[in-house]
C-alpha cells in the first residue's frame, strides 16, 4: 500500500498530477480542489490510494488527508465509483462535503458532474451512519459528550459533523455548550463554527 508520494510537481492535466519520486513519475488521479491547491508548487506531497481492479490499476492523490478520507469514504457507497467521488470532491472542500452530509444537504451534491438525485439521497444516507460509526464518542475526563451537552439528535449530529471537519470532541462540546436543543443541524453547526473562530 503506497500510503503518500513526495517530490517534484513535473506534470497536471485535468484530473491529473504526476509527481516524481527517486526518478519515478507517480501518475496520480486527482481532484480539482487539489489541483488548485498544488498550482506552481515545485514539490508536493499526496495522500495516496491504490485502487486494484480486475484489469486495472489507478494510483489516487490527495493534498490532505481529509480528502482522502472523504474520498475513501464515498467509495463506499452502493454505485458510487471513484470518478464519482473525484467529481464531488472537486466540487466541494472535504469541510463542505461532510457539512453537507451532516445537514442531510442532498441538492446540494447533484450540481457534481454525474450525480442525480438518486445518487445523492444514498450518498448522504449512508455517509451519515457511517460517519456515526466511525466518530464514536469517547470518555473525556469520566462524562461522555452526551452528558456535558443538552442531549438531542440535532446536537449529536452537529457534534459528529465537527468531528468530522477536523475539531476535537472537546472543542465540539465547548462550541455547542448552552445551544438551543430545538434549533436545526445546520444552524447549530454554524453558530459552533463561528464560536470556533474565536478560540
Amino acid at each position: 500500500m503506497i500510503y503518500s508520494v513526495r517530490g517534484k510537481l513535473i506534470h497536471t492535466e485535468s484530473e491529473l498530477a504526476v509527481v516524481e519520486c527517486g526518478g519515478v513519475g507517480y501518475a496520480c488521479k486527482t481532484t480539482f480542489y487539489t489541483l488548485q491547491k498544488i498550482a506552481g508548487e515545485s514539490e508536493v506531497t499526496l495522500y495516496t490510494y491504490l485502487a486494484v481492479r480486475e484489469n486495472d490499476v489507478d494510483l489516487f492523490g490527495f493534498s490532505t488527508q481529509e480528502e482522502l478520507r472523504c474520498f475513501k469514504m464515498l467509495i463506499t457507497v452502493s454505485g458510487v465509483g471513484p470518478k464519482a467521488a473525484l467529481s464531488i470532491l472537486s466540487s466541494n472542500t472535504p469541510s463542505q462535503f461532510a457539512l453537507t452530509v451532516a445537514t442531510g444537504d442532498f441538492k446540494s451534491l447533484t450540481k457534481s458532474k454525474g450525480i442525480g438525485a438518486k445518487t445523492a439521497q444514498r450518498i448522504v444516507l449512508e455517509l451519515k451512519d457511517k460517519i456515526a460509526k466511525e466518530n464514536t464518542i469517547s470518555v473525556r475526563g469520566g462524562e461522555t459528550i452526551a452528558s456535558a451537552i443538552p442531549q438531542g439528535g440535532a446536537i449529536d449530529e452537529a457534534v459528529t459533523a465537527l468531528v468530522v471537519l477536523g475539531y476535537s470532541e472537546g472543542e465540539a462540546v465547548q462550541a455547542l455548550s448552552g445551544a438551543e436543543p430545538t434549533a436545526s443541524v445546520e444552524d447549530l453547526i454554524k453558530t459552533a463554527l463561528v464560536r470556533l473562530a474565536r478560540f
